[in-house]
């Protein structure tokens, strides 16, 4: 078993994205370089929506296949291609379901129970929220634990949880292009450059930035699902 914060971001984007095209899109399952490359770029799905090259992508698969978390799949019928599998259910001993919620945890960041239902339902299937709860808690009391329940979110009214097979995304601040372009907007620039900005103005501007950065990542995040329920409505 591994223990928490083990992984970098690169590997839980290529495990997460295994384990989600594993259980949604089986039949193009084990993925090429080129497939698990464009898996991880996806700009729906993902937070922080990321590009990185093949060279990357393959380093860290390739981690991962070291602490036991991956598979490589030679050439073999017909295939030309080395192909590329996980074996995070077989390492960590967790079932469809609560891979699927790892999986999404892993690709998503902190998420609710409610969230986590919608994202899950092409993976597993999850009567109600009760179910899902149960499952994250099942986790939660696994040695070591895989996922924790976070406190409320500003703007939000339920608690939300959190994987910790690995460290974070970087703050959710700069997770994500609306939110760094608001962070480095010339006004905040010029007030962290210039001595004769006094301390107080700039920590009265600087928190007003962070403010405005996490509500246009919260709204590039809203977009992302009603592309996604679009996607899964055939709109």
């Amino acid at each position: 078993m591994l223990r928490a914060m083990e992984l970098d971001p690169e590997e839980m984007r290529v495990l997460g994205c295994l384990a989600e095209k594993q259980l949604t899109t089986p039949a193009q399952y084990p993925l090429s370089l080129n497939a698990l490359t464009l898996a991880c770029n996806q700009a729906t799905s993902r937070d922080p929506v990321v590009s990185y090259d093949e060279r990357t992508v393959e380093a860290a698969v390739t981690r991962a296949k070291t602490k036991g978390l991956a598979r490589f799949f030679h050439p073999a019928h017909g295939r030309s291609a080395l192909r590329f599998g996980h074996t995070m259910d077989e390492a960590l001993g967790i079932d469809t379901p609560r891979l699927a919620l790892v999986a999404v945890l892993m690709l998503r960041g902190p998420q609710t129970l409610a969230e986590l239902r919608a994202r899950t339902q092409r993976m597993a299937e999850f009567s109600d929220t009760t179910e899902v709860e149960a499952e994250l808690e099942a986790l939660a009391l696994l040695d070591p634990p895989l996922v924790r329940r976070l406190g409320r979110h500003l703007g939000q009214k339920e608690d939300r949880y959190e994987q910790l097979l690995g460290r974070a995304v970087p703050a959710t601040v700069l997770s994500s292009p609306l939110a760094a372009s608001a962070v480095s907007r010339p006004d905040v620039e010029e007030a962290a450059e210039h001595d004769d900005v006094s301390v107080n103005t700039r920590a009265s501007t600087v928190p007003l930035a962070v403010e405005v950065a996490e509500l246009q990542a919260e709204v590039a995040a809203l977009r992302r699902d009603v592309d996604d329920l679009r996607s899964q409505l055939g709109v």
